[in-house]
């Protein structure tokens, strides 16, 4: 008589652990999907706020500064092509902007720019290209990423001069290459940074040549106004990647030569240019280009598709 009952009490307990079990799975689903649609929301507030009229503002203004910076670096390019000093770099630029009389306004406003173009870009990456092929979407983001990177590395300069803590960019990039070379796979890490640059100061050139950069503009209905825009895209795009290559092909080969002090970024591959066979001539033409590439940037600023 007892074994009826006890198969009885088993079915019971059975039952009642089902019963329990999934209560348990419909409460986790239920918070589950109260996550997604929290984290949903979430994402949708950030886009957003990232897509407002304010923020794509100020993010325009950060292809202005690019701009003003590629200007004045290549002011310092023909006055070095001509026998004079400078530092033909981000940093030398940095410091001009800082030399003017209203240049903390200058610094501060500029970093607060580069910074919203950086979120723009990182919201780009982050948002935006969904309805392309897995590819292609892939590339438009990673593109988008890098020059997230690229603007926010810009506002760390700014922000660096802006407090106070602004040094010689030069020898700052010999002393990072010489602590990388020396740490675990920083001899292949520098090559591929060094290949890195100088690749893509090909495709710098490859895209002026072509007029790739034009589909991201609205350009002027005007014929000489388009005009204008495209002559100053082509030569400037072409001599910023002329400066990149120069700068990747300096880190390459003070990494195979083991000489970190010749690493000197863009102001070392300009002045290594200017020490060439016809060198005053070719730098003053980079340096012309990169004046072009500057005011491209401020025309930029306007015409953008963003």
């Amino acid at each position: 008589m007892l074994f009826p009952a006890r198969s009885a009490w088993h079915d019971y307990l059975r039952g009642t652990n089902r019963a329990a079990l999934r209560s348990e799975r419909t409460t986790e689903s239920v918070e589950g999907s109260i996550i997604k649609r929290e984290l949903k929301d979430a994402a949708g507030a950030a886009e957003d706020i990232t897509n407002s009229r304010t923020l794509e503002f100020a993010a325009r203004a950060g292809f202005a500064v690019s701009g003003v910076l590629h200007l004045l670096i290549g002011l310092v390019a023909i006055r070095l092509s001509m026998g004079g000093e400078g530092e033909a770099d981000v940093s030398g630029a940095v410091e001009q902007l800082a030399a003017q009389p209203a240049g903390p306004v200058l610094l501060w406003s500029s970093f607060a720019a580069c910074v919203a173009l950086a979120i723009w870009q990182t919201s780009d990456a982050i948002f935006d290209f969904e309805h392309l092929p897995g590819k292609k979407k892939l590339a438009k983001k990673a593109k988008a990423a890098l020059q997230a990177v690229v603007y926010a590395g810009l506002a760390l300069t700014l922000f660096s001069f802006a407090s106070g803590a602004g040094k010689d960019h030069s020898s700052s990039t010999s002393d990072l290459t010489a602590s990388v070379m020396k740490a675990p796979g920083g001899y292949l890490l520098l090559l591929a940074v060094g290949a890195g640059i100088a690749i893509a100061g090909i495709v710098y050139a490859i895209r002026g040549f072509r007029q790739s950069f034009a589909k991201h503009l609205r350009l002027p209905a005007s014929p000489k106004a388009r005009t204008a825009v495209t002559v100053l895209g082509v030569v400037g795009y072409t001599a910023k990647g002329i400066a990149l290559l120069l700068a990747g092909l300096l880190i390459v080969i003070a990494t195979v030569k083991v000489h970190p002090e010749e690493s000197t970024g863009l102001d070392g591959g300009l002045k290594g240019l200017r020490d060439q066979p016809f060198g005053m001539y070719m730098l003053a033409a980079v340096g012309i280009g990169l004046i072009c590439y500057g005011v491209f940037m401020m025309v930029r600023a306007k015409l953008a598709k963003m």
